[in-house]
């Protein structure tokens, strides 16, 4: 019997973005009388079947833009004699679903580091349950990733998680749902252990995959402080003391490792953190901007972000403490006007983003967006369907099949929300545009690989918005392949096998606010 981890595919894209880690977690979790996980990524080469025995156990995560494909690699699989079990997030919040037209044999919902291995026996003995609970495990009960498995040359980026869960409640997000808000912190030892095993193999570029790298602002200190809940107090300054003496241990890796993380737009006024992030060569962060209207943001649950030029010194403020920010914008909310395409373009271009991403709304099942959707469409009377799917289960038809846009706008046209919605793209990047953003580097090598790599962001994002790279779609251009191999051997580094894990004291926590 073997166990087989598959990270689904509509798509083999030959060169991977970032390492899907949940495979080479679960690769950990799996008791080694088994002997090592077969490890698929579908983005890299597709599922050979053959590979797949009777009573072997095939592990398939999903989320909602690869569950269709998921499902289908489930059904493959029983066919072919094996226990099929689902997890991931979209499983997570329709376990039925993945019974009924994935053949399913089990289906964990939550956190798998810890209960894998139960499944597995449970297969292996021949009654596995249809549903497992796996929870929200604490940050000491994470399970590393095995590394050593990994195929050699395949990714661009690794990846290393610190902290599960977000504090925020974001209506186009499900995170805070499902990993919950209370943030679960890795140890600071495990996390640098990992990352120094990744830059013994080469990996220079890494990214801390959290929902949130800034779990405690300094809103959310003083409003305890405010309140005299001394014990909420003392626990948020703890979890912001964790944060400084894990970038302290950061600072000490070799000054070539670059890694980039998920944020909030809150850490801009807090320059000591920005600060620590970039002594920690954590130089870029994704940032969700969303909208640069305040009805935009009040319609997301985002009003805790800025507008209009405080918006755009804010965004320049990460930069000017050495991280540059990506910066995310949904086009097609209800407030939107034709104009706020061309604002949203000059905000980006007078904020100095490095890189941007503009995407169109999209209903995500378990967010509050999602919700609201589906009853708007209920007290409508009628729910529109595809090939006989509902248009609220959108996931469980074939890309080709999908609409671009979901809900009707009262003053735009879908066509005109997705043709304005790509000009911002070329006009962000254009050459012109990236060649002047292109002086955050110095060398003109570096020059042309900012070029190279905007390119391929475009090239890779623009029809789809970033995703894990089980996300990317058929319609990924030739262009996108060729610009994905060229830039590959730009995010690899000299291996260094000899290199210590920094073993220093942190530093004083600065003084909130300076």
């Amino acid at each position: 019997m073997r166990v087989h981890l598959v990270n689904p595919s509509d798509v083999s894209f030959g060169v991977g973005v970032i390492t899907p880690r949940w495979l080479y977690v679960l690769a950990a979790a799996t008791p080694s009388i088994y002997g090592d996980a077969i490890i698929t990524d579908e983005t890299l080469e597709a599922l050979d079947l053959s590979r797949i025995q009777p009573g072997d156990v095939v592990g398939i995560g999903i989320h909602t833009a690869n569950a269709f494909r998921g499902m289908e690699v489930g059904k493959l699989a029983r066919e072919r004699g094996a226990w099929v079990v689902y997890g991931g997030i979209h499983a997570t919040l329709y376990p039925e679903e993945a019974h009924e037209f994935g053949a399913a044999h089990a289906v964990v919902q939550g956190d798998g580091d810890t209960i894998w291995k139960q499944v597995i026996a449970d297969c292996v003995a021949g009654h596995p349950e249809r549903i497992y609970d796996g929870g929200k495990i604490g940050g000491s009960e994470f399970v590393g990733a095995r590394w050593d498995l990994l195929p050699p040359k395949s990714y661009m980026w690794a990846s290393v998680q610190t902290v599960r869960g977000c504090p925020k409640h974001c209506s186009f997000c499900s995170v805070w749902r499902t990993d919950g808000q209370r943030p679960r912190q890795r140890s600071n030892e495990v996390v640098v252990r990992e990352i120094v095993q990744l830059r013994r193999m080469g990996y220079r570029f890494i990214a801390l995959a959290d929902d949130n790298f800034y779990p405690v602002t300094l809103t959310d200190i003083a409003l305890a402080e405010k309140q005299g809940n001394h014990e909420r107090v003392a626990e948020l300054r703890a979890l912001r003391g964790e944060r400084f003496d894990l970038m302290d241990r950061l600072a000490a890796l070799p000054k070539d490792t670059v890694l980039f993380t998920q944020i909030t737009m809150e850490a801009a006024e807090d320059p000591a953190f920005l600060d620590a992030m970039c002594k920690a060569n954590i130089k870029g962060g994704l940032v969700g901007v969303e909208s640069v209207t305040k009805e935009g943001l009040k319609a997301v649950f985002k009003d805790f972000n800025e507008t209009g030029d405080n918006l755009a010194a804010r965004l320049r403020n990460f930069r000017e403490h050495g991280v540059h920010v990506l910066g995310s914008f949904i086009f097609g909310l209800s407030s939107d006007r034709p104009d706020t395409f061309d604002a949203t373009a000059a905000l980006a271009s007078e904020a100095k983003l490095t890189f941007a991403q503009f995407v169109t709304m999209t209903p995500y099942p378990g967010t509050v967006d999602f919700e609201r959707w589906e009853k708007e469409l209920a007290v409508a009377g009628e729910v529109p369907s595809i090939d006989g799917v509902p248009i609220t289960r959108y996931w469980r038809l074939p890309w080709h099949r999908r609409p671009r846009l979901w809900a009707t706008h009262s003053t735009m046209s879908q066509e005109e929300i997705r043709v304005r919605t790509q000009g911002v793209w070329d006009r962000f990047y254009s050459f012109k545009e990236i060649w002047k953003r292109a002086d955050c580097v110095k060398s003109l090598k570096a020059r042309l690989a900012f070029i190279l790599i905007s390119k391929l962001y475009r090239a890779m994002y623009a029809n789809t918005g970033i995703a894990t790279d089980s996300a990317r779609r058929k319609s990924a251009s030739k262009s996108a392949r060729f610009f994905a191999k060229a830039a590959r051997g730009l995010f690899q580094g000299k291996p260094m096998p000899e290199l210590a894990e920094p073993g220093i004291e942190a530093s004083p926590l600065p003084v909130l606010g300076q």
